[in-house]
This record gives structure tokens, sequence and C-alpha cells, in this order.
């Protein structure tokens, strides 16, 4: 099941457990049901806050897996449903863990917004929020971040803007005005590439 931190207030739904200058991997936080972890939406916002200085820092999910916990054997399939999966392989649910990776976009400090790299990641075991929408409204007033994120290797960059620009503009209710501007500063990250632009553009829309 998949989450929009655009859509929803802030929940705690993961817990970093590898990180790193640019980025980090959080696994989701098992239900206390019989079911699979929420797994966040693709080019969803999410933070982590610091216990000691309280530094939020924010990214965005660019990828999203479960695997088994024991890496030795490979999950197969049972032809079961989730129901007679409950009844008959309950002990299914406690094999399998969802991680989510984040790309780090920014951080704020003191009341204030960086879009840059933080002089620290998020610590192991710090946990992570969804970002509620005055959040993603404030940070993504300026758009620096854009850059950061034509610059990610390790993921569709064009599917990741798209997602984001799609996810913020939502949460933005509609805002034209910002949409225009976001298209305006990747033109120009794009080196004017406009197939590129009208590709990822397109993929932006608002639903009600």
């Amino acid at each position: 099941m998949a989450i929009s931190s655009s859509t929803l207030e802030s929940t705690h739904i993961a817990e970093v457990v590898e990180t790193s200058s640019t980025e980090y991997v959080a696994q989701c936080i098992e239900p206390k049901d019989l079911s699979f972890p929420i797994m966040p939406a693709f080019g969803s916002w999410v933070k982590a806050i610091a216990d000691i200085d309280n530094v939020i820092t924010f990214g965005v999910v660019y990828h999203a897996t479960t695997m088994p916990i024991d890496s030795v054997h490979r999950a197969v399939a049972l032809g079961l449903s989730l129901t007679e999966l409950r009844q008959q392989q309950p002990q299914i649910f406690a094999m399998l863990k969802t991680e989510i990776k984040v790309a780090i976009l920014g951080f704020e400090s003191g009341q204030n917004i960086y879009q840059h790299l933080p002089s620290q990641p998020p610590q192991i075991h710090q946990a992570v929020y969804t970002c509620t929408k005055a959040e993603i409204n404030r940070f993504t007033e300026e758009l620096h971040f854009l850059r950061t994120l034509t610059q990610i290797t390790n993921a569709p960059v064009d599917e990741l803007l798209a997602a984001i620009l799609r996810n913020t503009y939502q949460s933005r209710n509609g805002d034209r005005p910002w949409l225009v501007e976001s298209g305006r500063k990747l033109s120009i990250l794009l080196k004017d590439d406009y197939d590129r632009l009208g590709a990822i553009l397109n993929q932006v829309h608002f639903y009600y």
C-alpha cells in the first residue's frame, strides 16, 4: 500500500537503517495487525528529525522495495489472497521488510530552510515521517532543490522530477504560477531540452 505525503499530516512511517551524506535508507514500520508495511509513494516528501538539535532533514523517496529479512531465501508465490495469507501463513508478515531510499534535498534549522546538504545526514535509528502540506509548501517556495534532483544518478530522474512536481503541485492546491516557474527553472537546468521538459511536465496534473 502506497502513501502520498502530499495528502496526509505528519506520520511516523520508517526508521533510518543506513545513512550517507546525500541519501539514506529507512525501514518502514511494521503495522500491529497482519498486513504489509505502508510504503511511501515514489516522489513523496519525507523528513527525519534529529533528537539532539531538532534539525529537520527533508528528502524525497526515489526507491522502495519489499524483500525477505533473510537475504538467502527469496519469497515464493503461494497463490493465496491477503486474507488467506493471514489465516494460513501469518508468519509471512514477520519474514518480510519494506525499505525506502531517500534523496536528501535540504534541511531546516532554527526555523530557517536551507536547500543544500546538511553538515550531517540523519543518524541510524532516526525516525522518518511524512511531510505535512505546510512543510512541503514552505520548503518548495524556493526551487534550488531542482538542481540537486537533476544531478541524481541512481534513480529514473525524469520520472522522479515528474512525481515530485505532481505531488508538490497537488500539495499547493494547483498553484499554476508555481508550476510555470518550476518549468522555467527546469528548462534552464535541462539546457533547453524541450522534448525532455515536455515529457516531464505532461505527467504533472492536479486531481481532486
